[in-house]
């Protein structure tokens, strides 16, 4: 991957990247938004120092640590990537909170379309902001989400002091091991 320029990353502002995704995937993993590194190169969670990929690989969703460029290789592992605003912007922050409601309709209606088992949301402060629910704590929720499960997980960004490295790939690492005790996907 070529690292982007600060012209590349201005002209990111507001842009959109696919999303990574095909029917009856095991585990969704949706972001809040694209930043603009990502949204520059064109690869989901693309910054240097973003901690995504190297927390899948420790808790033993891929097997090997993948580099956002082979984001794709994910669907052959029964993973998909989304966000809940589409729109790149520099930090999550600047997003107001009708775009995480909206986002929240649009990503109901993907999940109608591609029906992954679970869906695991990156960020439990977007997640209630866009669902409307205030209360929610990290783990399983309670509620479906057009016949998917419901899991909120902490964002893997960089910026998120309250899960460092270690701390962060045990969360991921006890989410997987649910999801196969309890018989949702294969281990």
């Amino acid at each position: 991957m070529i690292k982007p320029t600060k012209a590349d990353l201005a002209a990111a502002r507001n842009t959109t990247i696919s999303d990574v995704i095909s029917p009856e995937l095991d585990v969704l993993f949706c972001g809040i938004n694209t930043g603009l590194y990502s949204a520059a190169t064109g690869h989901h969670f693309a910054r240097p120092g973003n901690r995504f990929w190297p927390t899948l690989h420790r808790s033993g969703f891929t097997p090997v640590l993948f580099s956002p460029d082979q984001e794709l290789e994910l669907i052959s592992l029964g993973y998909g990537i989304t966000n809940l605003v589409d729109r790149a912007t520099a930090t999550a922050d600047e997003l107001e909170k009708e775009e995480l409601h909206e986002g929240g309709k649009r990503l109901l209606r993907k999940l109608q379309v591609f029906r992954p088992k679970v869906l695991a949301v990156l960020g439990i402060s977007a997640y209630r902001t866009a669902f409307s629910q205030p209360k929610t704590t990290l783990g399983r929720q309670p509620e479906l989400l057009a016949d998917t499960i419901v899991w909120v997980l902490p964002n893997p960004s960089g910026l998120n002091a309250h899960f460092p490295p270690v701390k962060l790939a045990e969360v991921f690492r006890d989410f997987r091991e649910e999801l196969i005790s309890t018989g949702i996907i294969e281990g």
